[in-house]
């Protein structure tokens, strides 16, 4: 990240606590606590690494492009693919919560990224696009740290987002509790690998990673595209792979050179993860773009993820439930 390890930015519960540590703390002076620093996981040794930190796939910061370690090829193929001029100078807002609410519906999410270009636009221009008086928002643009300038009676914003958004969304690998007692949990591991010591962690949640990714993937899609902008969504390849065998979803069906309603960013380890030579750039990435859905259900689209991958039959239910008796037998009134 160019910064220090934040544990991924929503792991708080994995921080260790160096006082009661004698022997880890000597490897990080003058800290009182740390972040399991677990960016991640190989379940087996000929098995690519899964990843399990936003920020080890996808980040991006206050500085330029470019500037970040390990960062550059990921920055430079999605930055490729949001359609933006190159020389543009754009604005980039993270963690960006939007809530809205009409009647009996409501609307409240949270963008990982949210990038748009950047002009001067004057107050009147400022009225017209945002459907509010000048009077009415020129507090808030003060108030969030803008620049403002004014000439000739008329104010001028310097920074104003302008054309359409794009709305990057990083997915990664969700991870199973772990065991205390086998120290597999995140933050045991973590000090075991850096103290020397052999160590495993936790597994995959693999229903989880599913999950949520299910669940917003069309979400904020349509919302993107109803902007006039798209949704980008970072993944890495085995996680594409995880979401094809489990879902009615074949992604590699989609592989594109050109976005749509629906995108996917898949980066990769590769086969570096086999030599690695420090710390690895992911340097192989593909885009899986399509509709997000096929009114006349003819042809594939990323709806099918909210499908069943394959069907049993019945034959597999009935072995299921004479492996054991029933739970309870009741008698309907």
């Amino acid at each position: 990240m160019g910064a220090n390890c934040d544990g991924g930015g929503n792991r708080y519960l994995s921080n260790i606590n160096l006082e009661n540590n004698p022997k880890l703390a000597e490897l990080f002076n003058d800290r009182a606590s740390i972040p399991s620093g677990l960016c991640s996981l190989q379940l087996q040794p000929e098995q690519s690494p899964w990843i399990v930190c936003p920020r080890r796939l996808f980040f991006l910061a206050k500085s330029n492009t470019g500037q970040r370690v390990n960062q550059r090829f990921s920055e430079r193929f999605l930055l490729k693919h949001t359609g933006y001029q190159s020389g543009t100078r754009l604005g980039v807002w993270s963690e960006l919560r939007v809530t809205y609410r009409n009647k009996q519906k409501s609307f409240q999410y949270t963008f990982d990224y949210v990038l748009m270009p950047l002009t001067k636009l004057d107050q009147h221009k400022i009225e017209q696009v945002t459907g509010n008086r000048w009077s009415q928002i020129r507090h808030l643009i003060e108030s969030s740290g803008y620049s403002m300038s004014r000439r000739n009676g008329i104010d001028y914003i310097d920074d104003f987002p302008t054309e359409y958004p794009v709305v990057v969304e990083v997915m990664t690998s969700s991870t199973s509790g772990g065991n205390k007692k086998k120290r597999t949990t995140i933050p045991m591991a973590f000090e075991d690998a850096l103290l020397g010591k052999p160590h495993k962690g936790p597994g995959i949640n693999y229903r989880q990673v599913w999950a949520r990714m299910v669940s917003q993937l069309i979400v904020k899609s349509e919302v993107s595209l109803a902007w006039g902008g798209k949704t980008i969504w970072v993944l890495q390849d085995t996680l594409v792979s995880y979401i094809s065998s489990s879902t009615a979803l074949n992604v590699r069906q989609f592989l594109s050179d050109h976005t749509d309603e629906v995108n996917i960013l898949s980066f990769s380890y590769g086969s570096s993860y086999k030599n690695p030579q420090g710390l690895i750039e992911l340097r192989k990435g593909e885009l899986f773009a399509g509709p997000v859905s096929d009114s006349e259900k003819t042809s594939p689209s990323f709806q099918d993820m909210i499908r069943v991958p394959i069907t049993p039959p019945k034959s597999v239910l009935l072995r299921s439930l004479l492996k054991r008796q029933p739970t309870g037998i009741i008698s309907l009134p």
